[in-house]
């Protein structure tokens, strides 16, 4: 069924008939411009309302109910020919609707021109339009035409009743609905009162139902938040700057607090500015805008799409799109809209709202209906459509109800007179009055009727009246016509007549009543009765009757959480009363119910708290007295250990720290809170130990906590209304106790297997786990073996130096801390086993022995060389047997005991402290079985030469020989036995030792050794040469004495010490020291020049011989002195000379010049430090030793300092230096990067001073936790973590 056009939707947006008033006395109302709501079509595609400009008629009935607030914008300009022209200027209508309000048919939404504009009004003919033809006043009151204020009420909301939203709980100022023009400011505030909260609320401004308004912020919305501290509230604003038409609506503002809510919603009216239709770029008015550009943060909700960057349009031929549009259905305006890139479909339809339609050419009708018809009441009015297809079937429709022709009923008449079409309507009545259309075919047109109704006029007014409250009062009002419509008013707003109404109308015949059943003091006022053709009014005063108090509020004593009850009964009984408590009004709510029932008032409060203590009053509205009482809330002692969150009501505390346990309590009044422990009492004065309490909490503080303080605390409440008790337990955590001393039980070449027994104590916190520390036992560092928590008790060390002797020690770790370190382990050695034997051979072989012989392992190790192991078994066997149950020293061993005849396999192992080496096994049996053997002596080659001794040293000689079986062995000495007592041999198997203890020359000769097996003989000969000291050279005699020199000759010694002379040494002595200074050494003649005396000195002389034994004993003296004359004296000076060159001559007094001596000076040898070989930079491998070397030359000898970054380095165990002949070295044992850094090495002496430098690197860092492991002092890590990064950023 095709729905009917509404009454305003004429073609060009305005109807096109006007009804002249009549002359009666109706007042007649302003020209006023309203919204209307949008078209159906608009509405269900969720378009905005669009505006329609429109007037009012002149002959408008009486205002409905609820007043509305209009503003004229123009009043009409008087043109020459007398007319009245209106310009289309819109003007904001407010309205102001009560809950349950309805509008009714017929009542208008302006209120009566003034009294005396009566005789202005001027009369038109009724179908006749003109062009200040304004919209029907039945128009605006219609349900179907309702207004549209932003998104405000839906208009099939608007005959619902309005729910009261509750009191809010958190906002004491709310936003308040306001209206603006395009292009202003406005702002709205909200206001949070934070005397109850903790903590500031949160707010969210919504527009409409979902749009959060924090991300719309911008240039045209801004949003403020302050607090004030002395009022303690929360001010929350919203500025809207140059507001748009789209900013229009409604908006929320919603405050949320844990578990409170509230929330109030506003409108916001945007007034346009009256702007032209045409020349608009439809498709730039209606884009999206883009973020980032002039118009981002608007409110449109065009933002939450999709953001895309902004395209270039290509040019394209231009499109009159508002052709498109007009010529278009409204179902196609949104297919449209997205093909030209139109996104703002509201402002759309408001724009095309605006435009004037042009009537189309129909089709259908010939003629169409005219826009507005005008009857009188109870008079008959026809319609006439006029067809262009008389076969055409016609529908008429009433408010979209088609209306069938009935044979009874005589109201609708439908004629036929050629194309003409003809509807005639019998004895109208209000109700027909409406809207009508009329359809032919696809084709409609629409048309509105107006009923007109005589004026109803006053024919008895309304008298005043005079009572007291709960009296009837009825008033009473007689009109000129029965069934008349009349509003009765109070204060000139109108009654209301719902059913929950205080009020009563009635009406018999041209009687009309409103009547009161319970009078009040609010009823007194000016009541008018309103006709249409006049008013009649009175002055009602109802005053109060005298109070009396039946019964008085009590004072009362109520547990906290139990209902509260106050009763009160006071006469009049219908009087209502407000509830105080201490000055403040209450409100009802949830908690808190008012009721007034007669004569009596109670307030019930279902679970009372402690705000509900204080002084409540009882005041009847209208009466100066009032009721009181105290109402006193105690509340038993309560301790909310909930609150703390302790599982099991347990609180851990590391030890050494300061514990301070708050525990909410609650009690009204307050509690006498006590604390103890055990049987002891905690008092607020201790010292370390104190229990405080104040206001709604009590506090236990121990400023240094110990593990005595563990244990269950009790705490005691008590007050009037009770007693409570609460239990909390302290748990005193600290770091275990060191474990006990672990224990070594194996121990390898470089690792052990160590164990140990958990701490005792676990501090309070599991063992999480344990480090493990290792020193050598003469040292005082200890090192880290493990920098991850070992969960076992046991570990094996490993990278350990053989031989050297350890000790460990354990820490144990928990949440706490680690342990003080367990006490070191015993001292223990890594010793590994020694390498297998080398070059095992079988030495000798009999029918019942075996003897092999075999040299040491190649690898000994730190543990050394205990003996040897020697086994054998039968071949075929696997049956090892150990020959000898002792170890053996000596790398060669008998086999005894064996078979003859078998076949044997023998091994041998290396055996020391930490076990048996690897077997070294002879590759191939050996056959029990003697073999002979030819002797061989195998002398070694110091005995084929000489062999020289000298006279009283010891000879030991040995031989070794070779044959089987046991060779038998002689000695002889120049062909003759040797002699026991003189010479010791002793012979072996395999060899012959002759010893000699003490040596003499008579054993010198040639020793001549006998080997013989059976008929086989070896002989080897041996020289041994015993040599002494030789003696003094025979005889020394003075050959010449000329100037500075003197000839000297001798004769070599007469023993010679039985070995060559290699030399002789002489000396000289003067006459009167007798101070013998050698001249020469090792000189080999028998004679020699002696130069070089001092002149005027008298010398002797002597000379030692000497052997590869040494000089002799005694040296022989020159039995003539010389004497060192001038040269140049006479020959008889000469012959003085030569005679005086006895040994007792004299000298006579020297003639001529002497002889001079020069003098020289010591070479001053001292000097400065001085570096002859500098410092160079090094890298070093962390983890691996380095060295720094320079060499420094310098006399006396330098004090060398070495520096580290400046600092001078003393008594670290991690540095060794060394100096050897200047040669300085500074060793830095497994450096970490943390000793990278400037070396200086620095030389002083009391000369002067010297250093030089280098710069250390070192490679493979260490991390964070590694250097905190290693004990390194945080500001140091620091340091090494900045320059480490600057190394990188190099790099």
């Amino acid at each position: 069924m095709p729905e009917p056009t509404k009454k305003d939707e004429t073609p060009n947006g305005q109807p096109e008939e006007s009804v002249a008033p009549d002359s009666n006395g109706v007042l007649p109302l302003p020209e006023i411009s309203l919204k209307v709501s949008p078209p159906p079509e608009a509405v269900a595609e969720g378009q905005e309302p669009v505006e329609t400009d429109g007037t009012q008629p002149e002959h408008a009935e009486p205002a409905e109910p609820e007043p509305v607030q209009a503003v004229v914008a123009q009043e009409p300009i008087p043109a020459e020919n007398g007319s009245n022209q209106p310009q289309p200027v819109e003007v904001g209508v407010k309205e102001q609707a009560e809950s349950g309000k309805t509008t009714e048919k017929g009542e208008g939404p302006c209120s009566p021109r003034p009294p005396d504009e009566d005789d202005a009004a001027a009369t038109t003919p009724s179908p006749t339009p003109r062009p200040d033809d304004s919209v029907p006043l039945p128009e605006m009151g219609r349900k179907d035409s309702v207004w549209s204020l932003g998104e405000g009420q839906a208009p099939e909301d608007l005959d619902k009743p309005i729910d009261t939203p509750p009191r809010s709980t958190l906002l004491i100022e709310s936003p308040q609905s306001a209206s603006m023009p395009v292009g202003g400011d406005i702002s709205f505030v909200a206001k949070v009162e934070a005397k109850d909260l903790l903590r500031k609320p949160t707010v969210k401004w919504f527009k409409g139902k979902w749009m959060d308004l924090a991300s719309k912020t911008g240039k045209h919305l801004q949003l403020k938040e302050t607090f004030e501290r002395q009022t303690k509230i929360h001010t929350f604003e919203m500025h809207i700057i140059k507001a748009k038409e789209n900013y229009a609506g409604n908006y929320r503002c919603e405050v949320t607090y844990k578990d409170k809510f509230d929330s109030c919603s506003f409108d916001l009216e945007v007034k346009e500015a009256e702007t032209g239709s045409q020349n608009i770029d439809i498709r730039s008015a209606f884009k999206r805008s883009s973020e980032g550009q002039e118009d981002a943060g608007e409110l449109d909700f065009s933002g939450l799409l999709k953001h895309r960057e902004p395209k270039q349009e290509d040019e394209a031929p231009d499109v009159d799109v508002w052709d498109i549009l007009k010529n278009a259905r409204p179902d196609q305006y949104e297919k449209i809209a997205f093909m030209y890139g139109i996104t703002d479909l509201r402002g759309l339809l408001r724009r095309m709202k605006k435009i004037p339609k042009q009537e189309k050419k129909s089709e259908a009708f010939a003629k169409k209906l005219e826009p507005a018809y005008q009857v009188d009441k109870g008079g008959k009015i026809r319609l006439v459509v006029d067809l262009a297809d008389p076969t055409v079937e016609l529908k008429w429709y009433k408010n979209g109800q088609e209306i069938r022709p009935s044979p009874n009923q005589r109201k609708y008449i439908f004629e036929h007179k050629g194309t003409q079409r003809i509807m005639v309507i019998n004895n109208c009545s209000v109700n027909d009055d409406a809207a009508y259309s009329v359809a032919a075919g696809d084709e409609k047109c629409a048309t509105e009727l107006f009923v007109k109704e005589l004026p109803v006029k006053i024919v008895k007014g309304v008298e005043p009246v005079k009572t007291t409250v709960n009296e009837r009062i009825e008033l009473e009002c007689e009109v000129s016509e029965e069934g008349a419509q009349v509003k009765w008013m109070k204060n000139g707003v109108e009654v209301p007549t719902g059913v929950r109404s205080r009020y009563r109308v009635k009406s018999e015949g041209t009687k009309h009543f409103l009547v009161i059943d319970d009078a009040s003091k609010e009823d007194t006022g000016t009541y008018s009765i309103m006709a249409s053709g006049g008013t009649s009014e009175a002055h009602v005063q109802v005053d109060l009757k005298p109070l009396k108090i039946y019964q008085d509020l009590q004072d009362m004593k109520v547990m906290l959480g139990q209902p509260l009850k106050l009763h009160c009964e006071i006469y009049p009984g219908n009087v209502p009363g407000r509830w105080y408590r201490n000055g403040q009004l209450i409100q009802p709510n949830d908690r808190i119910t008012i009721i007034h029932r007669n004569k009596v008032h109670r307030l019930e409060i279902e679970s009372s708290s402690l705000h509900d203590a204080g002084d409540y009053t009882f005041v009847p509205e209208g009466y100066s007295q009032s009721l009181s009482a105290k109402i006193h809330i105690i509340d038993p002692p309560r301790v909310h250990l909930d609150s703390l969150n302790f599982p099991d009501n347990t609180v851990t505390i590391v030890a050494g720290n300061k514990l301070r346990l708050e525990i909410p309590i609650s009690g009204e009044p307050a509690p006498r809170v006590v604390w103890m422990k055990g049987e002891r009492v905690i008092l607020e004065s201790g010292h370390r130990v104190r229990a405080e309490t104040y206001g709604d909490q009590t506090s236990l503080t121990i400023d240094i906590t110990e593990r005595e303080d563990s244990g269950n605390y009790k705490i005691v409440l008590q007050n009037e209304a009770g007693e409570a008790t609460a239990s909390v337990k302290i748990k005193v955590v600290d770091i275990p106790d060191p474990p006990e001393a672990p224990l070594v039980p194996v121990v390898g070449g470089d690792w052990c297997s160590m164990t140990w027994e958990a701490p005792k104590y676990d501090g309070g916190s599991p063992i999480l786990g344990y480090f493990i520390e290792r020193k050598k036992k003469q040292s005082s560092r200890w090192m880290r073996l493990n920098f991850d928590l070992i969960k076992e008790t046991s570990f094996e060390p490993k990278k350990m130096i053989e031989g050297v002797p350890y000790e460990v020690r354990i820490f144990a770790v928990n949440a706490i801390g680690v342990s003080k370190p367990s006490e070191p382990s015993k001292a223990f050695t890594p010793l590994a086993v020694t390498s297998e034997p080398t070059m095992l051979v079988v030495d000798d072989v009999t029918d019942n022995t075996v003897t092999v012989k075999w040299r040491p392992p190649e690898t000994i190790g730190a543990a050394g060389l205990d003996g040897y192991l020697v086994e054998y078994c039968i071949e075929g066997a696997n049956d090892w047997v150990v020959s000898n149950k002792e170890l053996t020293e000596k790398t060669k061993y008998t086999i005894t005991g064996l078979t003859p005849g078998s076949k044997i396999l023998v091994r041998v192992r290396a055996i020391n402290a930490a076990g048996p080496s690897p077997p070294r096994t002879l590759q191939h049996a050996i056959l029990v079985k003697e073999v002979i053997e030819p002797p061989k002596i195998r002398v070694p080659r110091h005995l084929k030469q000489t062999y020289t001794r000298r006279v009283g040293e010891a000879v030991n000689l040995v031989v070794p020989f070779m044959g089987k079986p046991r060779p038998k062995v002689t000695w002889l000495k120049e062909g003759k036995p040797i002699e026991p007592t003189h010479v010791s041999i002793r012979n072996t198997d395999c060899d012959s030792i002759i010893f000699i203890r003490k040596a003499e020359r008579s054993h010198s000769g040639k020793y001549e050794m006998t080997v013989q097996v059976e008929n086989h003989v070896d002989t080897a000969i041996i020289d041994i040469q015993i040599v002494d000291l030789p003696g003094p050279p025979q005889c020394v005699t003075i050959e010449d004495v000329w100037g500075g020199n003197v000839a000297l000759v001798w004769t070599p010694p007469k023993d010679n010490g039985n070995a060559p002379i290699t030399g002789y040494t002489i000396q000289k002595a003067d006459k009167k020291t007798m101070e013998w200074f050698t001249c020469i050494e090792q000189y080999h003649r028998t004679c020699i020049t002696i130069t070089e005396l001092v002149v005027g000195n008298e010398y002797f002389f002597r000379i030692y011989s000497e052997n590869m034994c040494g000089l002799s004993e005694a040296a022989t003296v020159t039995k003539k002195s010389a004497l060192i004359v001038k040269e140049g004296i006479s020959p008889h000076d000469t012959a003085q000379h030569q005679y005086h060159a006895q040994p007792h001559s004299f000298t006579l007094p020297p003639t001529g010049m002497q002889l001079k001596t020069h003098e020289f000076n010591d070479r001053d040898f001292k000097e400065a430090p001085k570096f002859t070989q500098p410092l160079i930079n090094t890298f070093a491998i962390a983890g691996y030793n380095a060295t720094l070397n320079c060499s420094v030359r310098a006399n006396p000898r330098p004090k060398v300092i070495w520096m580290k970054n400046k600092i001078t380095i003393l008594d670290d165990p991690r540095y060794r230096m060394f100096s050897n002949q200047g040669v300085c070295t500074l060793e830095i044992r497994k450096p970490s990067p943390y000793d990278g850094g400037m070396y200086t090495c620095k030389a002083i002496n009391d000369l002067g001073e010297a250093q030089v430098d280098c710069k250390l690197e070192v490679k493979g860092g260490f991390t964070f936790y590694e250097l905190m492991q290693r004990g390194v002092p945080l500001h140091l890590i620091d340091k090494y973590m900045n320059e480490h990064k600057i190394v990188e950023q190099e790099k």
